[in-house]
């Protein structure tokens, strides 16, 4: 791979990134920047209905989310809810999931790999560890 080259397909990918705090939406977004991924755009929703209305959206879209970051703590419907409603209406199949939580706890791990979760980054997280996590993803997607 050269210099300057990413990657990611095109280097470029839109994200959904899933938080109940606008705060948190946006560190998530800076963290993605600073690991070297090219964003072209990013949805945001507050909680897992607002993600799944934002996929459904996206299967009339040309170009599709590619990258989906979720919070597992939310109110409404929290990310494992928010998951395992994906898998089931099968939404956005193949994007590779990655839940950002502070439940470093095993049960809330293996519940979201399960319902389809790639991944998994504990707060508070560095871009490094973003990149670590996400870019095997993306190159393997």
């Amino acid at each position: 791979m050269r210099k300057g080259e990413s990657k990611t397909s095109g280097g470029q990918v839109r994200a959904l990134i899933i938080d109940d705090s606008a705060v948190m939406r946006k560190v998530i977004e800076r963290a993605l920047r600073q690991s070297g991924l090219e964003l072209t755009e990013v949805v945001e929703a507050s909680n897992g209905e607002e993600a799944l209305a934002a996929l459904r959206a996206d299967s009339d879209s040309a170009a599709k989310i590619g990258l989906i970051m979720s919070d597992i703590n939310m109110p409404v419907m929290d990310g494992l809810q928010f998951l395992e409603a994906r898998r089931d209406q099968k939404l956005a199949p193949g994007v590779p999931v990655v839940m950002i939580t502070t439940e470093g706890s095993e049960p809330f791990v293996l519940r979201a790999i399960a319902a389809g979760a790639q991944g998994y980054i504990c707060k508070p997280f560095t871009a490094d560890q973003v990149k670590a996590r996400v870019m095997p993803l993306l190159t393997a997607a």
